[in-house]
């Protein structure tokens, strides 16, 4: 009978996901609801259900990786970003990642900002996720009107058309400018000289060593003095730690070492 470091084992074989990565206590709490909410008896039975059902396996690896996201999530920190940080980075062959993008909201969010104040042709906006299923969607980019309560009126007039009834389609405009890719935040290489790294919502998950390893790898992806944008609940404890100084709440400066 398989416990749960044994299912987290073969689920890391099976996926490339490192379960023992994420804080135990949330994982295996929301583990166990799905296979009790799946009406499967154990690890065993879930597990090999996985392996042959591809439906399952992609609610799975949904539920894992916490697909949560909205336009403007936490507005107050996008004003911030647009009327403090953006002026300090704006130049030509800007370089941008929005690591943990889900299914494409905040990648969208920033473009649509980018659009005031520089031509996107100038800027790289590489968004990744490690849930194909959210990439593939962030990729079409068609989102109920629901989800876009948040956007502006003047962003939704410019950037979106409607579908039908209850769905838009974001303007090719932002889509051709976004460049979606798997990434997996614990094990791929990350990209490299980027100016602005966005990346939300995600770490809380982590438990401190894979964290502390992120913040590392963050730091080195890094182009000089580049910026380092978290999430709401994510404010880093002893920022100078691993060479980061804050210049604004959620924001965080590469110090550089020459």
């Amino acid at each position: 009978m398989l416990t749960y470091e044994d299912f987290v084992l073969k689920i890391c074989q099976l996926t490339g996901i490192d379960l023992s990565l994420y804080k135990e206590k949330q994982m295996k709490r929301r583990i166990n609801s799905l296979i009790l909410n799946s009406n499967y008896k154990n690890y065993d039975d879930y597990y090999k259900a996985l392996t042959t059902n591809k439906n399952l396996y992609n609610e799975f690896i949904n539920y894992i990786t916490i697909n949560v996201t909205e336009f403007f999530r936490n507005l107050d920190q996008w004003i911030v970003l647009e009327n403090e940080i953006l002026p300090y980075l704006i130049k030509k062959n800007l370089k941008i990642w929005s690591a943990a993008c889900s299914t494409g909201e905040e990648p969208y969010t920033l473009a649509m900002i980018l659009s005031k104040h520089i031509n996107l042709e100038d800027v790289n906006i590489i968004a990744t996720d490690i849930d194909e299923n959210a990439l593939a969607k962030a990729q079409k980019g068609i989102y109920t009107d629901k989800s876009l309560e948040k956007v502006p009126a003047e962003y939704i007039k410019k950037f979106f058309t409607k579908v039908n009834n209850t769905s838009y389609i974001i303007s090719e405009t932002l889509r051709k400018n976004i460049i979606f890719k798997k990434h997996n935040l614990l094990t791929d290489k990350y990209p490299e000289n980027v100016n602005l790294v966005i990346c939300r919502n995600v770490l809380i998950y982590f438990n401190d060593k894979a964290k502390n390893d992120t913040y590392k790898k963050i730091y080195d992806c890094l182009s000089n003095d580049g910026i380092f944008f978290v999430g709401g609940t994510e404010q880093i404890i002893l920022p100078y730690r691993y060479n980061f100084e804050p210049i604004k709440t959620f924001f965080y400066k590469k110090i550089s070492n020459n």
